[in-house]
């Protein structure tokens, strides 16, 4: 089971940066960065709330599962 965050294309489509993210929720840059990469390989469930929270976004918008 192989899962994708779509997170920085979520972010384009919203024009939203890496920065201003980080800066709405409080993450470290270097955890946008790593989420926006195509090697995620750890993901908090806490992250991926306030992520979603703060795009107004569902789950399923942000990851796809294969």
């Amino acid at each position: 089971m192989a899962i994708r965050v779509k997170l920085r294309q979520l972010l384009e489509q919203k024009g939203i940066s890496q920065r201003e993210l980080a800066r709405l929720t409080g993450l470290r840059a270097s955890t946008i960065n790593h989420l926006c990469s195509d090697n995620v390989d750890r993901i908090y469930l806490e992250t991926l709330e306030l992520v979603c929270k703060t795009l107004n976004v569902r789950i399923e918008e942000l990851i796809e599962i294969d």
